[in-house]
């Protein structure tokens, strides 16, 4: 089977498969798609008699059942297939030995235009040529939701995008038909990938921080598209993203000290106080996740009994949220003798209250704020707000179904192939307990029900 493709920017290549003599030919972006034909070697092209009448389609317009092309003369042999939807993505098949039948070896989408072109061989060994287009029609199976995430608006550099999937997909053909379908555009282009956080969860990252100044638009294209298991996809947005200034804070715990940088250029230095013993802070680089300009940080919140040594129920102003277990950059008035000098908190980074104010009035959500030279744990990737930028850019490919080449047109679009050939239509330093996040939720459940504010 010969197969052809449209190249567009995509976040990385998946495996084409390409079918003909009876066997499975995989193919890169760099070796471009193979293809071979049986016995004589016609093709597509020449002048070719019409074999249409001989050839039968099968039950072509049912969405639920391969494709299947069958030679009904027996002096006709098929010796190519190319099978396309209306965006001109191939379907994969595989030719059977004898030149007889062809088979698609994954199910169309419902609902969806295809056109089929065979080439035949007759006993003289003269090229024929069959053309069928079609459309498939509706499916009774159950529908795959993609969620989308955050929600539209202007954010820093460091945001990731979601992907929050209504059932769980686990069989690596089926998430590389998602991560696949998930397109990302930006403007100007970045190089970037989807990263599974588990089933459900894919996360959307550039290799470095996006530019500041992007537009990004993100939607999916799984509408009708076989998953296994009898579920099919849907369509998701578009949604409509950008991100404003860079902002980076970089907080040195050895030195108590935070320095603020804005597009490069450093604004401020700051003194702070971090978590101490058995509080500590945590190592590395966050992605401011809310702003909250008051928060009653209570120990009893992070497991501190109340009347203890470390108990503590605060109201606290001017507060960036770093973590969902309760880790902020805030107000501290009551350790302003030790800001600069000493680390006291119970995992939140305190500042005076008026340099608290200035850096809650600059962030945004999706800013960046790093912790170094901390005796603490490291932030953790996924699962307690955003630890995407603690990953290399090798560790994050990992997690992609589809890791591989960029295929890149120039225009901004970022979007993963696949071989479906298918489409449609408190940490809170109100003593912060600097601890892991104990709620185990994913990264989409609402926000109210995270808090967990430390001091």
């Amino acid at each position: 089977m010969r197969t052809r493709t449209r190249l567009s920017r995509h976040i990385s290549e998946a495996p084409r498969i390409a079918i003909g003599c009876g066997a499975l030919l995989f193919a890169t972006l760099a070796t471009g798609l193979t293809a071979c034909s049986g016995g004589g070697g016609s093709s597509l092209t020449g002048s070719p008699y019409d074999a249409t009448e001989q050839l039968s389609f099968g039950a072509a317009g049912d969405p639920d059942l391969p494709l299947k092309i069958t030679a009904t003369d027996p002096g006709t042999r098929i010796t190519d297939v190319v099978a396309t939807d209306a965006a001109g993505r191939p379907v994969p098949g595989e030719l059977t030995a004898d030149g007889r039948a062809w088979r698609s070896t994954s199910l169309l989408a419902a609902e969806s235009r295809y056109t089929v072109r065979v080439a035949t061989e007759d006993d003289s060994g003269d090229p024929g040529r069959g053309t069928h287009t079609f459309r498939t029609g509706r499916s009774d199976a159950e529908r795959l939701a993609v969620s989308l995430g955050p929600e539209a608006g202007t954010y820093g550099v460091g945001q990731p995008i979601t992907a929050e999937l209504s059932k769980p997909v686990s069989g690596q053909r089926e998430r590389a038909l998602v991560e696949g379908s998930l397109v990302v555009r930006s403007t100007p282009a970045v190089e970037g990938a989807w990263h599974w956080v588990d089933d459900r969860t894919l996360h959307y990252r550039p290799r470095e921080y996006w530019p500041a100044g992007a537009s990004i638009t993100v939607h999916a294209e799984l509408a009708g598209v076989a998953l296994g298991d009898g579920l099919r996809g849907s369509d998701a947005g578009p949604l409509e993203l950008a991100t404003g200034d860079r902002i980076e804070a970089v907080a040195d715990i050895s030195t108590h000290h935070m320095t603020v940088y804005q597009n490069g250029e450093e604004l401020r230095t700051v003194p702070i106080t971090t978590g101490k013993e058995g509080f500590a802070t945590r190592n590395g680089k966050k992605v401011i996740l809310a702003r909250e300009e008051y928060v009653r940080m209570n120990g009893t919140s992070i497991g501190i009994p109340a009347g203890s040594a470390e108990s503590y129920d605060l109201d606290v102003y001017w507060a960036a949220r770093l973590t969902w277990s309760g880790e902020y950059v805030h107000g501290a008035p009551w350790s302003v003798g030790s800001q600069g000098v000493d680390n006291v908190s119970h995992g939140c980074t305190g500042l005076s209250t008026e340099n608290a104010e200035w850096f809650f009035n600059l962030v945004k959500p999706g800013d960046i704020v790093e912790h170094v030279n901390g005796f603490g744990e490291d932030m953790a990737p996924f699962g307690n707000g955003f630890g995407d930028w603690n990953l290399s850019w090798e560790e994050w490919l990992a997690g992609s179904a589809l890791a591989g080449a960029t295929d890149d047109t120039g225009d901004g679009t970022q979007r993963q192939q696949n071989d479906r050939g298918t489409d449609r239509e408190n940490d809170g330093d109100a003593p912060d307990a600097g601890g892991a996040d104990a709620s185990g939720e994913q990264l989409t459940t609402p926000l109210t029900s995270r808090l967990k504010p430390r001091i």
